[in-house]
């Protein structure tokens, strides 16, 4: 397994990223591509002991997509960006996936323009694990697709089934729609038109809509919405679940000697709660309807978040996503033919 990472992609590159890659090497035993400005990857490497490395490889380029730049002005004017040389690694079997905690634009572009699409599929969609009180429910799109059709919608229920089925180990995913409420009649042009298809397929446990409490109390395993509302959702729960824990923080501080004393009995499990609760554990989202794999990191990620993200990428690659995917939208027959 070897994975091409943008080592020059996000808040903290190259430092944490490399550190990541580092860490990842060691535990998972896989190989790894640094693609970015080769003197200052070495140096990290060098810093850390990790020059020789026979598991760790740079591959240079000149060029860094920032954050602010518009994705496909920049991918036509950087050519040698280290997201676009990482993704082209993939597409010339060098590598079996890319990650990137640079630009999500950047990033989904580039897997467009370099890998493609799989047949079937119109609008590739981020797939982001968010944990619940049973395990995990994958909320897609988080933030791919802004203005999504309801076959857009359909394809990516098709896919989050089998992400969740192969890489989360769910035998029988339960599909919800993201809606406003859990009759059929509810919800606006879009959900409406959706809730049919969705109805009509063979190879999804579509359980009906669904509302936005049902995803941390683990009633549906996939959330299937269009990435402007996706995203928000996910931006909404991460704020959310820093705030909670920095509000049990503020309630033990501001209490008496008991109460601190008490808190170190529970201590252990709030670390718990907080490590499930933390982006980091589950590393990055996959990018489902692209011809390989495509792992986005969020932009603040550090070294355990990029190793976990490899992890991931392992995973995606070693349970044949993308076969499935190409298997599975062949057998539906979604095309753009299908009502909108």
């Amino acid at each position: 397994m070897r994975v091409a990472i943008d080592a020059m992609g996000g808040d903290h590159a190259p430092e944490e990223i490399v550190l990541g890659a580092i860490d990842a090497v060691r535990e998972y035993n896989c190989e790894v591509v640094l693609v970015g400005d080769e003197h200052k990857i070495k140096q990290v490497l060098e810093k850390h002991n990790a020059i020789g490395n026979d598991k760790i490889f740079v591959h240079h380029a000149s060029e860094v997509i920032e954050m602010n730049e518009h994705p496909a002005a920049a991918l036509r004017k950087k050519k040698d960006a280290s997201v676009v040389v990482a993704t082209r690694l993939v597409k010339e079997n060098n590598c079996q996936a890319v990650i990137s905690a640079g630009s999500t634009g950047a990033a989904v572009a580039a897997a467009l323009f370099g890998l493609g699409r799989i047949k079937g599929i119109e609008r590739p969609t981020i797939a982001t694990p968010i944990p619940n009180l049973t395990g995990t429910t994958v909320l897609l799109d988080s933030g791919a697709n802004v203005d999504s059709k309801p076959r857009h919608l359909v394809q990516g229920a098709i896919m989050g089934s089998l992400y969740s089925q192969h890489v989360l180990g769910v035998s029988n995913p339960r599909i919800g729609l993201l809606n406003i409420g859990e009759e059929d009649t509810k919800g606006n042009e879009q959900a409406l038109a959706t809730y049919p298809l969705l109805q009509k397929l063979h190879t999804v446990h579509f359980i009906g809509n669904v509302e936005g409490r049902d995803i941390p109390k683990g009633t549906v395993d996939v959330v299937i919405c269009d990435g402007f509302v996706g995203n928000v959702v996910l931006k909404f729960g991460e704020g959310l679940s820093s705030a909670i824990m920095q509000l049990i923080k503020e309630a033990i501080y501001s209490s008496g000697l008991l109460a601190k004393l008490a808190s170190l009995l529970v201590l252990p499990a709030l670390k718990g709660l907080k490590k499930k609760m933390d982006y980091a554990e589950y590393g990055g989202a996959p990018l489902l309807g692209v011809e390989g794999g495509c792992i986005i990191c969020h932009g603040s990620s550090k070294a355990r978040a990029i190793k976990n993200a490899i992890r991931v990428a392992s995973e995606f690659t070693e349970k044949k996503v993308v076969e499935h995917i190409r298997e599975n939208i062949a057998e539906e027959g979604i095309s753009e033919n299908e009502s909108d």
